[in-house]
C-alpha cells in the first residue's frame, strides 16, 4: 500500500512560477453557472482563459490552446459533441486535458457521457469524493453536485481509477488528495467558506488544467494547483465577512500568490 505524503512547499513554488511565466491559454468548456468565476480565477492566477464551446470551433481552438478543461455541469447533446471533438483535437496535438465529472452518479445519461469521456484518456480527473467514488464503482454519487463522502474515503478508489485509466486523479474536500495510482500527495488547509460560493470547485479544475499546461509532471502540477487554491481560500476566509466578500477576497488572494512568483 502506498503512503500519503504532504505536498512540499518547494514543489509548489516551482510549479507556480512555471504557471505565471508561461501564461498558458486555457480552453474552458465548462458549465453556464461558473464561466465568470472560472475566467476570473485563471486571470488572477496568471493564466489566460477562453470559453469556446460551439462544435464548429471547439476542435480548432483545442489545437491552439495549451490545455483543455471539460466540465459536464450543464451538459447537452450539442456540448457533448463539441467536447468530444475538442478532446480528440487536444490529444492529437499532445495537449493535456482535465475532466471534471460534475454530479457523477446522479443521472444515467450524464453517467454514460462521463464514462465515454473517461475512455478518451483524460490527463487529470478532478472531482469531489462522491464523484470519484462513483467513477471507481464504489459509491452512488453525492447530494446533487455536493459530496456526501469524506475525501479520505475516496483515496483507494482514486488510486484504482488512476491505474485503470492511466490518469491522475485529484480528490477535493477538507483535505485534498492527488494520485497517479502509486504515489499519493495530500494537501491540507483551506476553509469551509469555499463551499458557500458557486464555482470554486469548477474553477479549481480549470486551475489544474492551467498548471498542467506545458508541464513535465502532471501529478506534481495538479498538486500545485490544489495547493494554490487551499492557500488562497485560507487568506480570503481570514479577511471576509461571509460568502459575498469571500469571492473577491479569493481572487485577490490568488493574484497575490501568483504575483510573488513573477
Amino acid at each position: 500500500m502506498s503512503t500519503i505524503e504532504p505536498f512540499e512547499k518547494s514543489f509548489f513554488d516551482q510549479y507556480c512560477s512555471h504557471l505565471v511565466h508561461t501564461h498558458p491559454l486555457v480552453h474552458c468548456m465548462t458549465n453556464d453557472v461558473v464561466q465568470e468565476i472560472t475566467a476570473d480565477v485563471l486571470l488572477a492566477a496568471g493564466a489566460s482563459p477562453a470559453m469556446i464551446i460551439d462544435e464548429h470551433e471547439s476542435a480548432d481552438f483545442a489545437a491552439i490552446a495549451d490545455c483543455l478543461l471539460i466540465n459536464v455541469g450543464t451538459l447537452t447533446d450539442c456540448r457533448n459533441l463539441a467536447m468530444t471533438l475538442a478532446i480528440k483535437a487536444a490529444k492529437s496535438c499532445g495537449k493535456p486535458w482535465v475532466l471534471d465529472p460534475v454530479a457523477s452518479g446522479l443521472l444515467p445519461w450524464r453517467d454514460e457521457k462521463i464514462a465515454h469521456f473517461l475512455s478518451l484518456g483524460p490527463t487529470v480527473v478532478r472531482g469531489n469524493a462522491s464523484e470519484i467514488l462513483n467513477l471507481a464503482g464504489l459509491g452512488a454519487g453525492g447530494h446533487g453536485v455536493d459530496s456526501k463522502d469524506d475525501s479520505r474515503q475516496a483515496v483507494e478508489g482514486a488510486k484504482e481509477l488512476a491505474l485503470k485509466y492511466k490518469t491522475i486523479v485529484a480528490i477535493t474536500g477538507e483535505t485534498d488528495f492527488v494520485t497517479d495510482g502509486q504515489k499519493v500527495f495530500s494537501i491540507a488547509g483551506g476553509d469551509i467558506m469555499t463551499t458557500l460560493v458557486v464555482g470554486t470547485g469548477c474553477s479549481l479544475s480549470a486551475l489544474v488544467a492551467a498548471f498542467c499546461a506545458k508541464s513535465d509532471n502532471y501529478l506534481m502540477a495538479a498538486a500545485a494547483a490544489l495547493t494554490m487554491a487551499k492557500r488562497a481560500s485560507e487568506t480570503a476566509a481570514a479577511q471576509c465577512q461571509g460568502p459575498g466578500s469571500f469571492h473577491p477576497a479569493y481572487l485577490d488572494a490568488l493574484y497575490s500568490i501568483a504575483r510573488k512568483h513573477f
